[in-house]
């Protein structure tokens, strides 16, 4: 079932409703960790980026910071391993459980991001889409998606790419409960991070 615009609504009633209730509950550790990465590191709470959205659309994603503040201009620019000297200590802990990613939900709230989709893209991809692969980019980009749970760091990018032109194809709400549902056993077993020295090799930009 592809996604068409009855689709598209009953999708974002969800994403906002979903999103609405866990920004809720997690005020508390939002706090928690607004305070830690101000404490231990000068610079700014939140890191953002321009990432590509649905229809090609430029937004801004939002993360918790966890390098040190202009860390895209020093060494190795945006290219990041688990051992970069410019992550923070707050920041080590934070990308190995996934925290950083949970400003995205703001995303969601304002109708740049879905829960589940295809990972956003960074800037430089967007004219390397054929006339198929653009199709990724006709869903709204998700914090989590179907190639997350298939494989993450272990999938090349084409591979990533061909997984999410099957989410898109194959939609249902039931499927974005099961890749959810998927996701935090997914990130707590870090499944697919031993390829990590392959996937360099394939795309230099961890953690897309």
């Amino acid at each position: 079932m592809a996604v068409n615009k009855s689709n598209q609504f009953c999708k974002r009633v969800f994403d906002f409703t979903c999103a609405t209730i866990i920004l809720v509950l997690l005020i508390p550790l939002f706090i928690l960790v607004a305070l830690a990465i101000k404490m231990t590191s000068p610079g700014e709470v939140f890191f953002k980026q321009q990432r590509i959205g649905r229809n090609g659309r430029i937004f801004w994603m939002r993360k918790f910071r966890s390098m040190v503040p202009n860390a895209v201009n020093m060494g190795a620019g945006m290219f990041v391993d688990d051992d970069d000297p410019r992550i923070t200590a707050v920041g080590k802990i934070l990308r190995h459980t996934s925290l950083d990613e949970l400003p995205q939900l703001f995303n969601v709230l304002r109708g740049e991001m879905s829960l589940v989709g295809p990972r956003p893209a960074p800037l430089h991809h967007l004219d390397k889409y054929d006339a198929k692969q653009w199709q990724r980019l006709s869903v709204r980009p998700g914090v989590t998606g179907w190639a997350q749970v298939r494989g993450r760091l272990a999938l090349y990018w084409p591979e990533r790419i061909e997984l999410d032109l099957w989410y898109v194809a194959n939609y249902s709400l039931w499927l974005d409960l099961r890749i959810l549902l998927e996701t935090l056993p997914v990130v707590l077993s870090r499944r697919g991070d031993k390829y990590k020295d392959d996937y360099k090799e394939a795309d230099p930009f961890m953690k897309l």
